[in-house]
């Protein structure tokens, strides 16, 4: 059985182009083996953004922290574990003025823990999140792929790489505001992802 975590950022529903794409992603890798999947949905299901307390948290060594810290860093250690104990990580990012929405960075900043989930070397930064598959789902209004306006899947593959997930493709449906352009540029991605 295959383990799939979807980690779902559009704000939008039923006319979320984000949400369309992962479902026909699902059911692509769906075909191939049993699935089980994990959603994430940090639009239903909002995270808190990280705080002084959190930080705090997440430095002080587990057999130092208070109850109150323990209590802080139950949801971080919850996602984290969620991230590990899956096969395949679909993170569903639209762009918001340019970037990820902030509830997709409020998911990163709980999985971004040092000695975790990434840890620093005297050679730099080494990820902790080993043999994963990942696929980012974006969706953008405009033309940005390629242009120095592109800060959704370059960060996000940056990211991921940074916590070892290096296999990582991209599913990018652009000029969703354009009406000329929407239909062909889904029907374009929907047409790769059947080719996996």
């Amino acid at each position: 059985m295959t383990k799939v975590l979807v980690v779902q950022s559009s704000a939008l529903n039923e006319t979320s182009n984000t949400r369309l794409l992962t479902a026909k992603l699902l059911a692509r890798l769906g075909r191939d083996s049993d699935i089980t999947v994990t959603t994430r949905d940090l639009a239903q299901d909002q995270l808190p953004h990280i705080t002084d307390q959190t930080l705090g948290a997440f430095f002080t060594p587990a057999d130092q922290r208070s109850a109150e810290q323990n209590e802080i860093i139950t949801l971080s250690d919850t996602l984290v574990a969620e991230l590990m104990d899956t096969d395949i990580v679909v993170i569903a990012a639209p762009m918001y003025n340019f970037g990820v929405p902030s509830t997709l960075k409020a998911y990163f900043d709980h999985i971004a823990r040092a000695g975790i989930t990434f840890k620093y070397t005297e050679t730099g930064p080494v990820g902790l999140v080993q043999g994963k598959q990942a696929y980012i789902v974006t969706a953008t209004g405009g033309i940005h792929a390629g242009t120095p306006r592109d800060f959704v899947a370059p960060f996000v593959t940056t990211f991921l790489g940074f916590l070892g997930i290096n296999s990582v493709e991209t599913f990018a449906a652009e000029g969703m505001s354009i009406a000329d352009l929407k239909e062909e540029s889904l029907n374009k991605v929907i047409s790769a992802i059947e080719q996996l």
